[in-house]
C-alpha cells in the first residue's frame, strides 16, 4: 500500500466557440489531451459532462487529475500541468473562459 498527499485539478471546459453555433466533440479534446500527455508524461481523465445554465445548455468536458501515488506529484507541478492543458484547450477549442478548480482554488481563464 501506498498513499500521498491528497491534490486534485479538474478542467471545465465548454465545447461551442465563443457565442457561436461551431460545437467540437469529445473525440477533438480527446486527442488534444492525448497530445499532451504523451509530450509531458501525464495520466488524465477525460468526461463528457453538460452544462446547464439559465436560458440554455452546452455540451463539455471536464478533464481530471490527481496526484496518483505510482507516480507521486506536487501540487505545484499538478496544478501547472492542469493550467498549461487548460490554456491549449482554451486556444484550440476556441473559448473565452476555461475553469480549472484545484483543491486549494478554482482558477478562471479568460477573464480578470
Amino acid at each position: 500500500m501506498k498513499s500521498v498527499e491528497t491534490y486534485q485539478a479538474t478542467i471545465y471546459l465548454g465545447l461551442t466557440e465563443g457565442y457561436g453555433k461551431v460545437t467540437h466533440t469529445s473525440c477533438e479534446v480527446k486527442a488534444l489531451c492525448q497530445e499532451y500527455c504523451n509530450r509531458v508524461g501525464l495520466c488524465i481523465t477525460l468526461t463528457e459532462l453538460d452544462f446547464i445554465y439559465k436560458g440554455g445548455c452546452e455540451f463539455g468536458a471536464a478533464i481530471g487529475f490527481i496526484n496518483y501515488p505510482r507516480f507521486p506529484s506536487t501540487p505545484e507541478d499538478i496544478k501547472a500541468n492542469a493550467l498549461a492543458l487548460a490554456k491549449e484547450l482554451k486556444q484550440k477549442m476556441g473559448q473565452i473562459r476555461v475553469s480549472v478548480v484545484c483543491s486549494d482554488e478554482t482558477i478562471m481563464l479568460g477573464e480578470k
